[in-house]
């Protein structure tokens, strides 16, 4: 099992991947969050802008920056 193999909801899941891959092909890092800002609200158009950066901030900073494993906060979905 890969290091995101541990989160639960797929977007999160989905969301901090792409980041990590986006940064490790090069990508800055305010590109990589705008994509995965994008790819979260494809997961949930129901969520605001601001919910989506919000939540995609807090991810990246849990799982990439700290390298927390335990449940963060966020959305409902599995």
């Amino acid at each position: 099992m890969g290091q995101d193999g541990q989160i639960a909801r797929r977007c999160e899941r989905a969301v901090v991947t792409a980041y990590r891959d986006l940064r490790g092909i090069g990508t800055d890092d305010l590109s990589a969050f705008q994509a995965c800002t994008t790819l979260y609200r494809i997961h949930h158009p129901e969520s605001s802008l601001n919910e989506a950066r919000r939540l995609v901030a807090e991810w990246i900073d849990h799982h990439v920056v700290s390298g927390r494993k335990g449940p963060t906060p966020g959305c409902d979905c599995d």
